[in-house]
C-alpha cells in the first residue's frame, strides 16, 4: 500500500528534473550567451534540482514512518 503512495511524488520529482535538466542544457549550449550568463543559467536550475531531490527523499521517509498527512507539523 505504501507503494502506491510513493508512486506520484516520484513521477513528478522525475518530471521536474527532466525539465529544470532541460533548461540546463540550452543555457549550456546557447550560442553568445558570457560564460557567467551560462553558470548562473544552469546554477539555478541545478540547485532547484538538489533541493527537489531532498525535498523527495524527505517525502520518502515521511511515507515509510507512517506519516500520511506532512500537515500535523503546522
Amino acid at each position: 500500500m505504501k507503494k502506491g503512495k510513493l508512486v506520484a511524488p516520484i513521477v513528478i520529482t522525475v518530471l521536474l528534473c527532466l525539465w529544470l535538466g532541460l533548461y540546463v542544457a540550452v543555457f549550456c549550449l546557447a550560442p553568445g550567451l558570457p560564460l557567467w550568463g551560462k553558470l548562473l543559467g544552469a546554477a539555478i536550475p541545478l540547485a532547484l534540482i538538489g533541493v527537489s531531490l531532498y525535498v523527495l527523499i524527505e517525502r520518502i521517509n515521511e511515507i515509510r514512518r507512517g506519516e500520511e498527512d506532512d500537515l500535523d507539523h503546522y
